[in-house]
């Protein structure tokens, strides 16, 4: 039995903190997981941006409601549901993922906490726990479940090499290039053929 474990911005989703960039105006947000590997020195570093600009939650709460699914991820997310048991794997946080799960119906989400401070400050953030993704990945396997990963950024790379099957979706060049090992697809059309392929050639 297959369990899909997805990262959430840059499949379903446009990137949160890009839309953040342009709706303020600050270039240096627009950095992503694809641009730095290492996830708490990105997070430190938005966070001081944040405090030097007398950003709260609530200013980036508000770039989010405004935000939908990338076009064709509902539809793509539906089929997937109704296919194999699916999990969504991120790096986003419960303050963030309230309005677009909502727009997605509701996955199954593994995420992040914000620690915010009585003004609404965001003061830091809490690990669910460390490499979660890597460890998603490996739990289920442990459960005698194989494990079909599909993420762009490289913080999704361990879950995609320790997935049966691992998959980047639309990723920048300087991902691909480091990880030629991995399966690439662009296209939602393309990406449920991969998947089906995969599973019913395991039946």
């Amino acid at each position: 039995m297959y369990i899909i474990c997805s990262d959430l911005e840059g499949v379903f989703i446009p990137e949160i903190w890009i839309n953040v960039a342009e709706k303020t105006g600050i270039k240096e947000l627009r950095l992503t997981t694809r641009d730095i590997s290492d996830y708490d020195v990105l997070m430190k570093k938005r966070l001081s941006i944040l405090r030097e600009n007398g950003l709260k939650l609530k200013d980036i709460r508000a770039v989010i409601a405004a935000m939908n699914p990338l076009e064709g991820a509902v539809e793509f997310l539906e089929w997937l549901r109704s296919y194999a048991q699916v999990i969504i794997v991120s790096d986003t946080f419960v303050q963030f993922a309230g309005p677009l799960m909502k727009k997605l119906g509701r996955p199954t989400l593994f995420c992040n906490q914000l620690l915010i401070d009585s003004d609404g400050s965001i003061a830091g953030y809490k690990l669910r726990q460390k490499d979660g993704k890597q460890k998603v990945a490996l739990s289920l396997k442990s459960l005698n479940y194989k494990i079909i990963a599909v993420g762009d950024s490289y913080n999704d790379i361990t879950m995609l090499k320790k997935a049966d099957r691992g998959i980047l979706f639309r990723p920048p060049d300087n991902v691909k290039n480091e990880f030629p090992e991995l399966m690439v697809s662009y296209a939602y059309d393309e990406l449920k053929k991969i998947i089906q392929k995969t599973i019913e050639e395991d039946l």
